[in-house]
């Protein structure tokens, strides 16, 4: 059995090192948790002990095939719940990080598998973020752009956010950004990065690079 830290810390590892598999470092995962570095450096020891991650000081961090298994086994779970307390409790999807960050450490197999069931084996969560199966294996987005990469007059349907916090979620639904969203490039800001979109031909925004850069989607 792990504790939620170490559960916690390999989840974040490999959301850091997804989907190109990179070696990850230190300062990424202080930085992601917002924590001193050497703190992080403590539990690295420890999950290098249970042979969850290969790491050595001042080198990079990366998991190994038993907690890549148990990571993308959190990840599943998280993201079930998401998609639970959202068509099932009418949450909303700027409600459901926080509940589904505790609800992801259960440790009954046979919940999550009627769970998954019971959803209709669902592909992605309200964010649009893939859900693996039970064999870890994550479905296909490689069809997926970063609006921010794309050109102007081009157009995407919005799949994916990649950032479930609170406060991007809720300033989304203000400007009505939202899975299954339309979003058209009218003009790229050279200055900051910014973009100016038009948002289901209707309603123009002008969106940070910081908030473009986590929005994806399928060129139309």
């Amino acid at each position: 059995m792990l504790s939620y830290t170490e559960e916690n810390y390999l989840k974040i590892i490999f959301t850091l090192s997804h989907p190109i598999s990179a070696e990850i470092t230190t300062n990424d995962i202080a930085k992601k948790l917002e924590i001193n570095p050497a703190s992080v450096s403590d539990m690295l020891k420890k999950l290098s002990q249970k042979k969850l991650i290969d790491y050595a000081k001042y080198q990079g961090v990366t998991l190994t095939e038993e907690g890549r298994r148990i990571a993308i086994n959190i990840i599943r779970k998280h993201r079930l719940w998401e998609t639970f307390l959202v068509d099932k409790l009418n949450f909303s999807w700027d409600e459901v990080h926080e509940v589904a960050e505790q609800l992801e450490h259960i440790q009954s197999n046979l919940l999550i598998e009627r769970l998954y069931q019971f959803l209709g084996f669902p592909e992605f969560d309200p964010h649009g973020e893939p859900i693996p199966n039970e064999q870890g294996e994550f479905p296909e987005t490689k069809d997926w752009k970063c609006l921010n990469s794309c050109n102007i007059q081009q157009k995407i349907k919005v799949t994916s956010i990649t950032d479930d916090s609170s406060c991007l979620l809720q300033y989304l639904s203000k400007i009505l950004i939202k899975i299954g969203s339309l979003v058209t490039i009218l003009e790229k800001n050279s200055y900051d990065g910014s973009i100016d979109v038009i948002i289901n031909d209707t309603k123009q925004a002008t969106l940070s690079r910081e908030v473009s850069e986590k929005i994806y989607g399928v060129l139309i």
